[in-house]
């Protein structure tokens, strides 16, 4: 499973690239808008660290203005992924925007349904929003399981971007799954790695190195 980082924030990706775990960065409109900076100088520092899908999101909400939007943000550079919202609209600019060679990402996904339109549109990924489908109480990583089925069912090659997590048992469920993608925060990304055994094993580790230098010196 591949993992892409969840954020806008240059030191965030930097450190994430740095720990070998970097396959890709998503961003948003309000990810972009934390960090104060132009949103395209952004984007194209972000494109200059990262060798990856990078998903830049679309404001328009008439398929025109998000195939305009789309080969502008296409401009910054040739791994810019297009977030598109899924609507009747939006899926009119996905279908034009990938015979045109433009990737795309299917955002605000809520269900199989919708996903299975993103993959018949030809939609390069699709992003289910797990944690705000649990927000509502709804179950989000059973409508992943249910799109990952079909997607398998018809060898679609959409791929699917586990989205809105919001803690690593959302990361683990998606890697049993089978999920091709999960965006995670920075914050969560630096809990996966945590334990508390293994905290208590280095403990002992150090500990037992201490004795044995003590003794050493005697």
């Amino acid at each position: 499973m591949k993992i892409f980082l969840d954020s806008a924030n240059i030191d965030e990706i930097k450190r994430t690239k740095e720990w070998g775990l970097l396959d890709g960065v998503t961003t948003n409109p309000t990810l972009l808008a934390k960090e104060g900076n132009d949103p395209v100088k952004q984007l194209e520092q972000i494109c200059n660290i990262v060798e990856g899908p990078v998903s830049a999101e679309v404001i328009g909400l008439e398929w025109e203005n998000m195939v305009k939007e789309a080969k502008e943000l296409r401009k910054i550079a040739e791994n810019i992924v297009i977030k598109i919202p899924v609507t009747l609209d939006g899926l009119k600019a996905i279908k034009i925007l990938e015979e045109e060679g433009i990737p795309t990402n299917a955002t605000l996904c809520f269900s199989p349904l919708q996903a299975l339109l993103v993959a018949k549109a030809g939609g390069s990924y699709v992003s289910p929003f797990v944690g705000r489908l649990d927000d509502i109480a709804d179950d989000g990583m059973h409508i992943v399981e249910e799109i990952v089925q079909i997607y398998d069912n018809y060898a679609f090659d959409t791929e699917v971007i586990v989205a809105s997590i919001r803690h690593p048992m959302h990361v683990l469920i998606s890697a049993q799954i089978g999920a091709d993608i999960c965006t995670i925060p920075f914050n969560t990304i630096a809990q996966l790695v945590k334990h508390p055994l293994t905290d208590v094993g280095l403990k002992r580790f150090l500990e037992d190195w201490k004795k044995l230098e003590a003794k050493a010196k005697r």
